[in-house]
């Protein structure tokens, strides 16, 4: 399996809705297909450039694609593990969303946003829903909040493990999910709770959060 490749950028291309590059390296040449979203942020024609890749096997071809993020090729290989969703598809549904972006829709169930993608009907969206909803939330969610959501970006201490617990498995109770927990936490971090705070203070102040009038 060719998990990295690390080399020179040499002649992007553009086939209909297909993006894709080629990447020499040591003298080698790799054609490698990408989403639209990172064929639109490649650097100049010349210059270094290294991908995660996930190589595909079939009976008439050998098929790499790359990612500029570990995380996004890992929520690659979960996308296409779903019936019915293939490499393009995959492809296609990171090329209109990034990885953070396109687990929340998952996990939200936002079946609106997941048929923006190219080939992605509503029984799709549905099934990507129902199979990756749970495993998205216990996987990706530590990975994206270290990779630009704002809303992760906590000023004050975090809550200890075992009040932090706590406060989940109280919210859960209360049918929260756990993507909005994490950021209700995250949030309330944000504003700088007093050392004294114990779990019940912190829960009060999430269910104040989650309770918040949305704009």
């Amino acid at each position: 399996m060719i998990g990295w490749l690390q080399g020179q950028l040499n002649h992007p291309w553009q086939q209909d809705k297909r993006y894709g590059l080629l990447l020499v390296c040591q003298g080698v040449g790799y054609e490698v297909q990408v989403s639209q979203r990172q064929w639109q942020q490649l650097p100049q024609e010349g210059s270094a450039l290294g991908l995660h890749t996930h190589l595909a096997i079939r009976d008439d071809a050998w098929i790499l694609y790359g990612f500029g993020e570990r995380h996004e090729r890992d929520l690659f290989r979960e996308l296409v593990a779903v019936s019915g969703v293939g490499p393009q598809m995959g492809l296609g549904l990171l090329g209109v969303m990034d990885p953070r972006e396109l687990v929340q829709a998952i996990v939200q169930t936002d079946l609106r946003r997941l048929c923006q993608a190219p080939g992605v009907g509503k029984r799709t969206a549905e099934r990507l829903a129902v199979e990756l909803r749970t495993k998205l939330q216990q996987r990706f969610l530590g990975q994206l909040e270290n990779h630009g959501d704002p809303d992760s970006q906590a000023d004050g201490p975090l809550l200890p493990a075992e009040g932090r617990d706590e406060v989940q498995l109280t919210l859960a109770a209360l049918g929260y999910e756990a993507l909005e927990i994490h950021r209700a936490l995250r949030a309330v971090a944000a504003v700088g709770m007093g050392e004294s705070a114990g779990a019940e203070d912190w829960i009060r102040e999430c269910l104040r959060w989650l309770s918040r009038p949305m704009d």
